[in-house]
């Protein structure tokens, strides 16, 4: 069987963007139970066996050439969590930028499924039964999670909550104007 990254973006969900100084995020990268605009279903515990205690890539667009910083990811009872930072490049700066204006502040999962069986044996089920394994994901390997732009979101429910800047104390030590400064 050949794997696969799958993605869905879920719009309902929030992210913090808050006007602190250390360029962190947190936020709720996949809600159980909302329905897809794939018409798939996430359900709970799906990556209790897909999330490791290592850091993520926070990606742009699902870019793997556009990483624009990292985290770490926790599953709970019904969503999955995340918080990290922003990396301090141009790309990580423009994207916590763009969270905080509302221009890029969705959140979308990148997965490999791990819970259908082979080809063969998913072409020879009924088709409701086959229906319900692919519409329900009941268990999946994280991969990285993207920002991306507003109103890409598949998956009701995920957006950014909180966004710090990096820069803003140390800007304030040497007297310099902050990024939000530089943009009035």
């Amino acid at each position: 069987m050949t794997t696969e990254i799958e993605f869905r973006s879920l719009e309902d969900i929030e992210w913090r963007v808050d006007e602190g100084s250390d360029g962190t995020f947190a936020g709720y990268a996949c809600r159980y139970g909302k329905r897809d605009s794939y018409g798939t279903t996430f359900h709970p515990g799906v990556f209790r066996k897909g999330v490791d205690k290592q850091d993520y890539a926070l990606l742009f667009m699902h870019s793997p050439y556009q990483p624009v910083g990292t985290f770490r990811a926790v599953e709970k009872a019904d969503h999955l969590w995340i918080e990290g930072r922003y990396d301090d490049t141009a790309a990580g700066r423009d994207a916590r930028v763009m969270a905080r204006s509302g221009s890029a502040r969705e959140l979308s999962v990148g997965f490999v499924r791990t819970d259908l069986p082979d080809w063969k044996k998913l072409y020879e089920m009924e088709e409701d039964a086959r229906r319900e394994l692919l519409d329900n994901i009941k268990s999946a390997r994280l991969v990285e999670v993207s920002q991306i732009t507003a109103r890409m979101a598949a998956v009701p429910g995920s957006k950014l909550k909180t966004v710090r800047s990096a820069l803003g104390d140390l800007y304030a030590a040497v007297d310099a104007p902050t990024l939000d400064e530089q943009a009035q």
